[in-house]
């Protein structure tokens, strides 16, 4: 678990990023989210869904506190996730936020 202390600090991080990423605008017609399990963040995207009520989620990157740095992983079509080698781990989820907002590979924002 993460203490609350981090947390805070990740909630404030998160709500911060989403604020700027989605304009007020659009809000109604896709929103991005955060939630937590363990010492795991995971950046979730929804929209409407097309038929009926309600919001459908996509998991679009997650965040793995392991030895007091973030690991970044990808999540494929089965439902599977993967880490991603190619970036080193950091003490600062910031960074790892920034990487995955710009993702050069693809593998995040579809």
């Amino acid at each position: 678990m993460l203490d609350a202390f981090t947390k805070k600090r990740i909630e404030k991080i998160m709500t911060e990023y989403i604020d700027k990423k989605i304009p007020k605008h659009l809000r109604d017609q896709i929103k991005l989210n955060y939630k937590f399990r363990g010492k795991n963040v995971t950046l979730v995207e929804q929209r409407p869904a097309f038929k009926g009520e309600g919001w459908v989620e996509l998991d679009i990157a997650q965040f793995r506190l392991d030895q007091n740095k973030w690991k970044v992983y990808w999540r494929d079509s089965k439902d599977k996730w993967h880490y991603v080698e190619e970036i080193t781990p950091e003490e600062d989820i910031e960074k790892q936020l920034k990487i995955v907002d710009t993702d050069n590979r693809g593998l995040f924002w579809g």
